[in-house]
């Protein structure tokens, strides 16, 4: 199967109260684990791309070759979008121009009327293109790609604005952040989510920072309208704990040569593991 627009997926995720996942890929390994397990699960699945993470692989046009690849030669079936998370202006050209079916432009650290003016104009380059397109109002806390934000809750009337313009999805700060919460986190603000609801009306929304939100928050904020909730953290997690043990243990590594396929399965199964977990929880399993 072709990439795909994650359009579709995201309006029926939205219509049966479920959540598509966007799972942050940083290399071969990472992409071959996730695409395989949404293929076991018959779940759709967006592959999301930092910028940082797209420098790392050599480039846009290297991972959409990769990934095209990788859905011819794995038969994978179910719904793929492979998707620019948190894109500057410029970055979100260069992935149009590399084959990424969709792209999220973050201008949520212009003031609003620049982040309209320049969203507005994406969403037509976007339309034109048959891809899907994420913005994004009030900063999400925590880091990504060195950008730092406090966190904060976004302006419900500004969200109107950007879901306007005729974005496919929004993603609006309630309070949520990247990276692991700290233990003192209030939870997410589901007084701001009901009210940018109300304002969006039928527009999916995105829930950033994934990993670490206990699961009633997840399914509460899902029946609010949440459709698509990005997960990196968790896998990066996962990933690092299980090669550090590997290698702790000196399998493969004393008397008998260094195969770095071996060094990686652990981890590999490891992002396996939290996908799967994260599906079930999100409710797309099956929903292909």
């Amino acid at each position: 199967m072709a990439l795909v627009s994650a359009k579709e997926m995201l309006e029926k995720a939205r219509d049966g109260k479920y959540a598509v996942g966007q799972f942050n890929i940083n290399n071969l390994e990472w992409t071959k684990s996730i695409l395989q397990t949404a293929e076991e699960l018959g779940s759709p699945v967006i592959l999301g791309v930092s910028e940082g993470a797209g420098k790392y692989m050599a480039g846009f046009k290297t991972v959409a070759n990769m990934v095209n690849g990788m859905l011819e030669c794995l038969n994978i079936t179910v719904p793929v979008a492979l998707h620019l998370d948190h894109g500057t202006y410029e970055g979100c050209y260069k992935c149009i121009e590399a084959g990424f079916s969709s792209i999220m432009f973050d201008g949520s650290h212009f003031p609003i009327d620049e982040n309209v003016s320049k969203t507005k104009e994406l969403v037509e380059v976007c339309r034109k293109k048959g891809l899907s397109l994420e913005a994004e109002v009030g900063a999400i806390g925590g880091e990504e790609d060195g950008v730092i934000a406090r966190g904060e809750c976004a302006d419900p009337d500004e969200c109107k604005k950007i879901a306007d313009l005729g974005v496919t999805m929004l993603a609006a700060g309630i309070g949520n952040i990247h990276g692991k919460y700290p233990a003192d986190w209030p939870g997410l603000s589901f007084d701001t989510l009901a009210a940018i609801k109300k304002k969006v009306g039928d527009m999916p929304l995105v829930l950033h920072g994934g990993t670490g939100i206990p699961t009633d928050m997840i399914k509460k904020a899902i029946s609010l309208g949440v459709a698509k909730i990005n997960v990196n953290t968790e896998c990066q997690l996962a990933f690092a704990a299980a090669t550090r043990k590997y290698v702790e243990e000196g399998k493969d590594l004393v008397g008998k040569g260094f195969d770095p396929r071996k060094l990686l399965a652990p981890g590999t199964q490891a992002i396996k593991d939290t996908v799967k977990e994260k599906m079930e929880i999100f409710g797309s399993v099956g929903k292909a």
